[in-house]
């Protein structure tokens, strides 16, 4: 399905049709039919009256009349279960007075919120593991692609582009199984009836729940949860932790293709990251939608959670509120990982230009390594006093600090030229770079 103008940078053709009028009609008359064939199968209703709801088509509703209808009913299982009995009633009066026969509106509407959550979890995974295993390759390939550490956004001790790629590589991972535990665990039918009891039903209730279940490929749950949202919170929760992630990996990649930085670059080609008016430019992009989902996002678990204060059998607002913000977490979780996924393809990775900002700090980020080592002679606060004397004297005159250091009386009786030439040596002040890039980028079985 085309995305519409106003969402295109908030979800994916994908996720679009995932939750569009088409799929969302599929998503309540999937249950409804569900619920007739296994009340069907257990001798509740007729097997006709279920073989004429199971022919029921999505085309045969009118999504505009149905949307307007729901505004005045205050959840849009009420004017569904109405359009359906009209459209059964067409075909067959008798059949008609067992549609929706025992459940209530709001059963209708969650179970086709978690079918719908169930057809957006493998897209979301999908491009998940396609982000994990671009950024995996690059981690791979950078392991020795030495370049400044940053802290506060200033220049400090180097680390390597592998062992940041892993690092995204290894939140992006836990985000996934986080989101998929989360996710698995929601998917649960909703059949409860008027309070929750579906006394409507007899003893025969948690036997129709069962069987529903099995119908749509679902979960029973203990019992129904139409005011216990903590199961649908979870997933959301997970979702804003994941989008999180991903803006983490997002915010380091737009720093390093600043113009003055230019370590890393997003992939180009026609009409990507392009300007309007200046052409030398390639803006990250991936980056960007993003940096947007992850705006979003944050408000909108917010407004989940805000909702879970449900009164009593059922809610007066917050169950209300769930579609639309469901709706948009999911897709706004999916243009990002989405465009993470695309990201981690095709970045590329200039390792001149890091080794060139590394080298225009003139050593000076290396200061901890040489403090370090003249420590252990004079202590550590002597030593740090000096370096920082050293240091502010190598950028006020633009020269190395090792020849610095070596002009100073102080270091000359303690260390000798040949250690002095090894402080330029970033490769030599990588501590356990090699180990945590391996820890973070082993793969045990999910």
């Amino acid at each position: 399905m085309p995305v519409r103008l106003m969402d295109s940078l908030a979800t994916t053709e994908a996720l679009a049709e995932i939750f569009s009028d088409g799929s969302v009609l599929q998503s309540m008359l999937r249950f409804e039919i569900a619920l007739a064939r296994a009340e069907a199968r257990l001798g509740i209703i007729p097997p006709a009256a279920a073989q004429v709801i199971a022919a029921v088509k999505a085309d045969d509703f009118d999504a505009a009349a149905l949307a307007s209808a729901t505004l005045r009913a205050g959840t849009p299982g009420i004017p569904f279960a109405k359009a359906l009995t009209e459209v059964v009633r067409a075909k067959n009066a008798k059949a008609a007075g067992f549609v929706h026969w025992g459940a209530t509106s709001q059963d209708v509407a969650d179970s086709a919120l978690v079918l719908l959550l169930k057809k957006a979890q493998p897209v979301i995974e999908a491009d998940l593991r396609r982000a994990e295993a671009g950024l995996r390759e690059l981690a791979e390939h950078h392991r020795d692609s030495v370049m400044l550490g940053r802290t506060l956004l200033q220049a400090a001790p180097p680390v390597t582009f592998g062992l940041k790629a892993a690092g995204w590589v290894a939140a992006i991972r836990r985000g996934r199984k986080r989101f998929t535990k989360a996710a698995d665990e929601a998917l649960l039918v909703q059949l409860g009836g008027a309070t929750g009891t579906l006394a409507a039903l007899g003893d025969r209730g948690m036997a129709v729940v069962n069987a529903v279940a099995e119908e749509l490929g679902l979960q029973a749950a203990e019992a129904p949860w139409h005011t216990h949202r903590d199961r649908m919170a979870a997933m959301i929760c997970a979702c804003g932790v994941l989008v999180g992630s991903l803006a983490k990996l997002a915010t380091d990649v737009s720093l390093l293709m600043q113009g003055e930085v230019a370590e890393v670059a997003e992939a180009g080609g026609e009409g990507r990251g392009g300007s309007s008016t200046m052409p030398q430019k390639q803006n990250p992009i991936g980056s960007t939608i993003i940096l947007a989902a992850a705006t979003r996002v944050p408000g909108l678990v917010a407004s989940y959670l805000w909702g879970m204060a449900q009164a009593h059998e059922r809610a007066v607002g917050g169950w209300q509120a769930e579609w639309a913000t469901v709706s948009e977490v999911l897709q706004s979780t999916g243009v990002a990982t989405a465009s993470a996924a695309e990201l981690a393809g095709g970045l590329k990775v200039d390792r001149g230009k890091m080794r060139k900002n590394l080298d225009d700090t003139l050593g000076n980020v290396l200061a901890e390594k040489a403090a370090i080592v003249l420590g252990k002679r004079i202590g550590r606060d002597k030593a740090h006093k000096l370096l920082e004397t050293a240091t502010r004297q190598a950028s006020a005159e633009n020269r190395p600090l090792a020849q610095v250091l070596a002009e100073m009386p102080e270091v000359a009786k303690h260390m000798d030229i040949a250690a002095l030439s090894k402080l330029d040596a970033p490769e030599d002040y990588l501590g356990s770079t090699e180990i945590f890039t391996q820890e973070q980028l082993k793969d045990p079985r999910d």
